[in-house]
């Protein structure tokens, strides 16, 4: 979760909403890393777990990522959840839960619903006090910046 954490302040850097991703092979080894570039790509599709299934898929020459697991900052939308489902993710994990956007906790439970054909398993709060602490520091200083 370390490194989605960097990505995720990358993400910041960059003026994005700060979110990272990593995807890992069932050994452990990283095959890719992203954090959010909806607006640097001008892609409203670009957040971090939708990059790194891309890029892992494409590094793999594969459509699923069966046997990898996806480690990201903050609670998958139900966009992302999706994708995480349809790439067959192994495990989830992720940090910040996300009561507004959620799509696996909160809202749309995309795991849950009938039908979704693959339900990865979730291991939520990894790492959340720091993920949640980038998030809440990112749109303080938005407001007070007048951004």
């Amino acid at each position: 979760m370390s490194l989605a954490l960097d990505q995720a302040r990358d993400a910041a850097d960059r003026g994005e909403v700060p979110v990272g991703a990593v995807v890992v092979a069932a050994d452990g080894t990283v095959v890719t890393t992203a954090g959010n570039r909806t607006r640097e790509l001008h892609d409203p599709t670009a957040h971090a777990e939708m990059l790194a299934i891309r890029d892992a898929c494409a590094l793999l020459g594969v459509e699923r990522l069966t046997g990898h697991d996806l480690y990201v900052t903050l609670e998958p939308c139900p966009m992302c959840a999706g994708a995480i489902s349809n790439a067959r993710i192994r495990r989830l994990y992720y940090g910040a839960g996300d009561a507004k956007s959620g799509g696996v906790a909160h809202g749309a439970r995309v795991f849950s619903h009938p039908q979704c054909h693959h339900k990865p398993e979730v291991y939520d709060g990894v790492s959340g006090a720091d993920a949640e602490q980038l998030l809440l520091d990112f749109f303080a200083e938005k407001r007070n910046s007048g951004a």
